[in-house]
């Protein structure tokens, strides 16, 4: 199972099209977007899949957010997510809460943990846990997204 993995979209349409457009290229089965989702917009372009939506800390509008993530049949968990996939424990969160994403990350609770945050694209691995930042779809050069493959358990930062 392929699952897409953005972050920090900051409300940008033409960017996050751009995403989705990959997205779609790539045959990914779902998505999870780690925070800063910046304007309700957003929301509607990843209804193609079932996303999962967390908010970071410029989401001062997290009553509306919600509200649309629902209205597009979607996922909203809030500040902290976790769900699993293809067998496979997932965590993910902003990343603005360091120690959370320590936590997380630490816990051998998960094969994967999902941040955001930083618009750096990184994986590493801490312990037997995939620890991935898919870096940003706004302010990030490049723009990135990821794409995990559950079965294999590897990641690929896709750069737009």
């Amino acid at each position: 199972m392929l699952l897409g993995v953005v972050s920090d979209t900051h409300g940008h349409l033409r960017n996050s099209l751009d995403a989705v457009r990959m997205l779609e290229s790539l045959d990914v089965e779902a998505v999870i977007h780690c925070g800063d989702i910046g304007s309700t917009r957003i929301c509607a372009l990843f209804s193609a899949w079932p996303t999962h939506f967390v908010f970071g800390n410029v989401d001062d509008n997290q009553a509306e957010l919600r509200e649309e993530i629902l209205a597009q049949e979607q996922t909203c968990h809030d500040r902290f997510g976790e769900l699993q996939l293809a067998g496979r424990r997932i965590a993910f969160l902003h990343g603005d809460d360091q120690q959370r994403l320590r936590e997380a990350a630490a816990s051998e609770s998960y094969d994967l943990v999902c941040y955001g945050h930083t618009h750096y694209a990184d994986q590493t691995y801490v312990g037997k846990t995939l620890l991935l930042n898919p870096g940003a779809l706004y302010r990030a050069r490049p723009r990135s997204l990821a794409v995990v493959d559950l079965n294999a358990m590897t990641a690929t930062i896709v750069p737009l």
